[in-house]
C-alpha cells in the first residue's frame, strides 16, 4: 500500500492497542487515519507472543474497571466485529502459598466483589480438590473466577484491522517510523523509512517500543521491556477437559490447556530490561522443573514449541492513556503484561480522549503520564 502524504491521525504500532484504536477512530467516522507497523504482519510482537489470557482478577479498581469494560467486548466480538476470537471461559485459579498473599488476595477479592466481579475465595482444601492432578500440599487458599479465560490474540488484531479497512482506514506493514516533525511544540509529521506523512495527531501504541518512539519525539515515557517466555507440550491424555488457567502466584508459574497439551510459563525475577526475544534455555529448564513438581504428568510430555516475547513495564504496573507535553502526541501503553485483555476498551478510550477530550467509557484520568512526576503511582499486586 502506498504511503499517504497526509493523514488526520497516525497510529504507530500494529498490535492490539494500535488495531483497536484504529477501529474505534474509524467507527467514529474519522477519515484518513493510518496505522503503521514495522513488521511484515500485524500483531506479531507482544500481542502475538502473549499467552492469550483474559481476566477480571486484579488488585486495583482501575484495572478491574478496564476488565469490566473490555472482556464483554471480547464476548461480543464476533457479533460486533465479524471475527470469531475463540473466547474460552475456563476460569483463572490463583493458588496462594504464603500468608501475605492470602491476606492481600482476600482484600482483592472483596474489592472485585464490590465492583460486581464474582470471584470466589477457595480454601487450601478446595484448591486441592479442584486440581486433582496437581501437587499443592502447601496451598493456603486461592481465588477463582469462572469468566476469566483465553482468547486468540491474532484473531482480535486481524478482526480490528479488517473491520477498520472496510471503514476506509489504512493499515500498512513493513514501514518503520524514524522520527517526527515538530514545530512550535506541536506534532506536524511522521518520518518513516519510506517517506513522510504530514499529520497533526500521533498515537504511540508501540507496546514495548513505546518509550523508544516517545524518545524520537523528545518525550520521556517510563516504559521498559522485559522478556517473558513460555512453551507448549505434546498431548497429555490425563489432563481434565475443564482444566483452568492455574497460577502458582508465589512462583509466577502458570499453566493452561493448549490444544491437547499444556502451555506453561514462569517469570524470571532476575530478567534484565531489554529487547531480547530469544528463548533462554537455562530458564526453560527452571520453568520445567517447577512445572513438573506441580503437575507431575508433565514428565510424560514432550516439547511442542517455545517462544519468548516482551512485557511493556511501567514503575507501577499500570498503563498510560492520553496526552503528553507535546501537543498532538498521545500515548496508550505500559500495560505490564495485561495489555491484550484490555486492548478492546483501550482503543475505544483513546478514540474518546482524542475526539471528545476525555473518556466516558472508563475514567482513566488517573492513568496519565504526569502521575510519575506528581507521585500518584497506583500499584498493581496481581502481576504474573
Amino acid at each position: 500500500m502506498k504511503l499517504p502524504e497526509t493523514s488526520n491521525i497516525v497510529i504507530v504500532g500494529g498490535g492490539v492497542m494500535g488495531a483497536s484504536t484504529l477501529f474505534h477512530l474509524a467507527s467514529r467516522g474519522i477519515k484518513n487515519v493510518v496505522l503503521l507497523e514495522k513488521n511484515e504482519f500485524f500483531g506479531q510482537e507482544a500481542t502475538g507472543r502473549c499467552a492469550g489470557g483474559v481476566r477480571y482478577q486484579f488488585a486495583t479498581e482501575e484495572n478491574i474497571r478496564l476488565s469490566l469494560a473490555s472482556l464483554p467486548m471480547l464476548e461480543r466480538f464476533k457479533e460486533e466485529i465479524g471475527q470469531d476470537v475463540d473466547y474460552r471461559q475456563c476460569g483463572y485459579l490463583f493458588v496462594l502459598t504464603n500468608a501475605r498473599d492470602v491476606e492481600t488476595f482476600k482484600k482483592n477479592t472483596a474489592l472485585q466483589n464490590s465492583l460486581g466481579v464474582k470471584t470466589e475465595w477457595l480454601t487450601g482444601d478446595e484448591v486441592r480438590s479442584r486440581l486433582p492432578g496437581m501437587k499443592f500440599e502447601d496451598a493456603l487458599g486461592g481465588t477463582f473466577n469462572s469468566k476469566d479465560g483465553l482468547v486468540d490474540p491474532n484473531s482480535v488484531v486481524m478482526g480490528y484491522i479488517s473491520a477498520s479497512q472496510k471503514l476506509g482506514a489504512k493499515a500498512i506493514t513493513d514501514i518503520e517510523v524514524t522520527g517526527f516533525g515538530i514545530t512550535g511544540g506541536k506534532i506536524t509529521s511522521v518520518k518513516t523509512n519510506k517517506g513522510v506523512i504530514e499529520t497533526p495527531v500521533v498515537v504511540d501504541a508501540a507496546g514495548p517500543w513505546a518509550g523508544v518512539v516517545g524518545k524520537m519525539a523528545g518525550i520521556d515515557i517510563p516504559i521498559t521491556s522485559l522478556r517473558r517466555q513460555m512453551l507448549t507440550t505434546t498431548p497429555l491424555p490425563d489432563l481434565p477437559r475443564d482444566f483452568p488457567f492455574v497460577i502458582d502466584f508465589a512462583q509466577s508459574l502458570y499453566f493452561h490447556r493448549e490444544g491437547e497439551g499444556v502451555l506453561t510459563g514462569m517469570s524470571n525475577p532476575n530478567e534484565t530490561h531489554g529487547f531480547d526475544e530469544n528463548v533462554d534455555d537455562n530458564w526453560e529448564m527452571v520453568n520445567m522443573e517447577a512445572a513438573i513438581s506441580r503437575l507431575p504428568m508433565l514428565e510424560k510430555a514432550g516439547l511442542l514449541s517455545h517462544w519468548a516475547g516482551l512485557y511493556e513495564v511501567t514503575p507501577d504496573a499500570h498503563p498510560f492513556f492520553g496526552k503528553t507535553q507535546l501537543e498532538g502526541f498521545y500515548i496508550v501503553g505500559g500495560f505490564s503484561g495485561h495489555g491484550f485483555m484490555h486492548g478492546p476498551v483501550s482503543g475505544k478510550i483513546m478514540a474518546e480522549i482524542i475526539l471528545d477530550g476525555k473518556s466516558a467509557t472508563v475514567d482513566v484520568s488517573g492513568l496519565d503520564l504526569a502521575r510519575f512526576v506528581e507521585g500518584r503511582l497506583i500499584r498493581e499486586y496481581n502481576v504474573v
